[in-house]
């Protein structure tokens, strides 16, 4: 009975990794990307110092990166197990896949369909 007692506790206790300090550097790495984001929007495509089509990538990049911190800590995937962490991560990668082909097919569309 002391066994199954100590197992629960570990069990319960996998959950206690996310602490406070944990949530506050997750939520300043959040807070730098988005400042990052607004860096390139608001200052570095608009002065010409990123091309718009290089800036998309970015975006894209960084958005993912911000779904990666939020779902792992905040929704908790990264205290799960490693079979959903797989399902999900596959998924995940492709997503990517899918939004990375919609862009080369939207850029070839722009580029051999002009607007009449």
């Amino acid at each position: 009975m002391s066994e199954h007692s100590h197992t629960d506790e570990h069990a319960h206790g996998e959950h206690a990794g996310l602490t406070k300090k944990k949530i506050f550097e997750v939520l300043g790495i959040l807070v730098l990307i988005t400042a990052i984001e607004f860096i390139i929007a608001l200052w570095a495509i608009p002065g010409k110092h990123m091309s718009q089509h290089i800036g998309n990538y970015v975006y894209i990049a960084l958005t993912l990166l911000k779904a990666f911190y939020i779902v792992a800590y905040f929704m908790h995937l990264k205290f799960e197990k490693v079979g959903l962490q797989v399902v999900l991560s596959v998924s995940f990668i492709f997503i990517f896949y899918f939004i990375v082909l919609m862009l080369i097919e939207g850029g070839y569309l722009h580029l051999h369909m002009p607007l009449v």
